[in-house]
């Protein structure tokens, strides 16, 4: 079993859910069960896929996991930019969490990456 706290990858997704239901709590209450609902699952999504993940025996598993986590990233990605474009988040706040999205992406991103190389056989 992995130890999934010491991924850069989890904690960067962690810190974004929590940033997303802060964030989401300003949405407009006619969203709560839309976009606000949908962002707040994909934020959830991604660390609890690198949980599960990390928890499984075969390197098959703990790669598909990650690769779920990504998908689901890349849907918050674009639901976050859904939300700069409706107005629902201040221009203000919309740099730095942004950015946060972005170095998320290229962390799991490049976890993902490595895992798909063959892997040598240990003798």
């Amino acid at each position: 079993m992995r130890d999934h706290t010491k991924l850069r990858a989890f904690q960067l997704a962690d810190e974004l859910a929590i940033h997303i239901y802060r964030i989401s709590l300003n949405f407009p209450k006619e969203e709560m069960f839309g976009l606000t609902s949908q962002m707040r699952r994909c934020a959830v999504s991604v660390p609890s896929n690198i949980v599960e993940g990390s928890a499984r025996e075969s390197h098959a598993e703990y790669l598909r996991f990650l690769e779920i986590a990504f998908g689901s990233l890349r849907e918050l990605h674009y639901q976050y930019g859904l939300a700069v474009r409706l107005g629902y988040i201040s221009e203000n706040k919309t740099d730095n969490l942004e950015s946060k999205l972005t170095e998320t992406e290229k962390v799991l991103g490049s976890l993902v990456r490595s895992l798909r190389k063959p892997q040598k056989p240990i003798l």
